[in-house]
């Protein structure tokens, strides 16, 4: 599987600062779903909330938001604006295509009626038309900007300026002011820098509770320009990934897996793998076949539209002579399987699924009668479920468990570190 790009993060910078120049489409307020026919429930996933605190004093943080929308049918996405705090400068933006989306403030009443049935009714929210309804298999991403107004989340001290303010979404980012260097934070954080800059805390918050974040700074830091350190320089001993990868907002990373394991005796499992492609020009998924490897069954979905690629068998001379870019160095004789969509433009960006079956008895399979999985999982966010009838009597690592929808055992994995996680997990049949 090709790693993810060190410039995505860079690329979804310059999308959220594109906003700034795009016009604020209204949508009327009374618009319902096509025919008349009531939105199913929302519901979403791959929430990451960006803050960024503007002048001292002024009480106001613009909010970046990227939330993807899954409810298949769904026409609209619903982001409640948070009681206690004034909105404003709201836009929208279709994270694939880069282009503005319809938009209007509602009542939870009529939030309720069109999709979310659960809408807080004492609260106000922004109503967004996708730009299609979200695709069955496929999904709808979409970044919320708007500025809040709210003196008790951040405000001043003296000199001092504190954030202080409870998050319900686990991956958060807050970027402080020009000039501003940190004096503490409650939370642990990466602390990293902007490409202009700025001071940003961010973090992934892996319980169950919201994140009471607490954090102070003061001036006194000078202006600079990051110095982006190259994969080139080689890292110490014990330390598996360069200076260029340790240094990224491991919460804004958009890869995430699920193992889904077979009965240990096959020793295989089936993983399913999301990623962002983000790239400029890029248009093909290349997934380099193990050598003496037999037919493989991989299939990749564009999550955007829904559509299954077409995946060709070529060698990687044909990869060559088709001017195709794996990402890696690929010898001419290699098997590969390659699936082409649109190539990304600049400020445009493809979520891609990739499916793959895989078997490697010295990571999984049986010891007596105990399944054993021994694997490391470099990824911030992973999924093991367990198959069908076993229940988990060791995880060595610390994980959120509970059941899929079918009863199987399912562990998450969230790793907010720079490094792997070896986890090994022990199971037993369930009687």
């Amino acid at each position: 599987m090709p790693r993810a790009p060190r410039s995505s993060h860079v690329l979804a910078l310059a999308a959220w600062a594109a906003l700034a120049s795009l016009p604020a489409v209204a949508q009327p307020a009374g618009a319902q779903p096509a025919g008349g026919r009531t939105s199913p429930p929302q519901t979403q996933e791959d929430d990451y909330t960006r803050y960024e605190l503007l002048a001292p004093g002024t009480g106001q943080f613009r909010i970046l938001y990227e939330v993807t929308a899954t409810t298949a049918g769904a026409p609209f996405f619903f982001n409640v604006i948070r009681k206690g705090s004034v909105a404003t400068d709201e836009r929208v933006l279709d994270a694939a295509t880069g282009q503005p989306l319809a938009w209007s403030v509602v009542s939870g009443a009529q939030a309720r009626a069109e999709g979310h049935p659960t809408a807080d009714l004492d609260a106000e929210w922004i109503k967004v038309v996708l730009a299609r309804p979200v695709p069955p298999e496929g999904e709808a991403r979409v970044v919320i900007d708007k500025t809040y107004k709210d003196d008790k989340s951040y405000y001043r001290q003296g000199d001092t300026i504190v954030f202080d303010r409870v998050l319900g979404i686990r991956r958060n980012a807050v970027v402080l002011p020009a000039g501003y260097r940190l004096v503490s934070c409650n939370v642990p954080s990466q602390v990293l820098a902007t490409p202009d800059g700025r001071v940003m805390i961010t973090f992934q918050n892996p319980g169950p509770a919201a994140a009471p974040l607490k954090i102070t700074a003061v001036p006194g830091l000078a202006a600079f320009t990051p110095r982006w350190p190259t994969s080139r320089r080689r890292p110490p001993a014990g330390v598996a990934v360069s200076q260029a990868d340790r240094l990224v907002d491991r919460a804004h990373q958009d890869r995430e897996a699920i193992f889904r394991l077979q009965a240990p005796e096959t020793h295989a499992w089936e993983i399913e793998h999301d990623y962002t492609e983000t790239r400029p020009g890029i248009g093909h998924y290349v997934h380099v076949l193990p050598a003496g490897t037999g037919a493989d069954t991989t299939t990749v979905r564009n999550l955007d539209t829904g559509e299954m690629l077409t995946m060709a068998a070529l060698t990687g001379a044909d990869l060559r002579a088709r001017g195709i870019d794996a990402g890696e160095p690929v010898a001419a004789g290699a098997r590969v399987l390659a699936g082409a969509f649109p190539p990304v433009a600049s400020g445009r960006s493809v979520r891609l699924r990739v499916r793959a079956s895989h078997a490697d008895a010295a990571s999984y399979g049986l010891e007596g009668d105990e399944l054993v999985w021994d694997q490391a999982f470099d990824r911030p966010r992973n999924t093991l479920v367990l198959p069908a009838g076993w229940t988990v009597v060791a995880s060595a690592m610390p994980a959120v468990i509970d059941e899929t929808p079918d009863g199987r055992q399912r562990l998450v994995y969230e790793n907010a570190r720079p490094d792997v996680l070896q986890v090994l997990v022990r199971a037993r049949r369930i009687r």
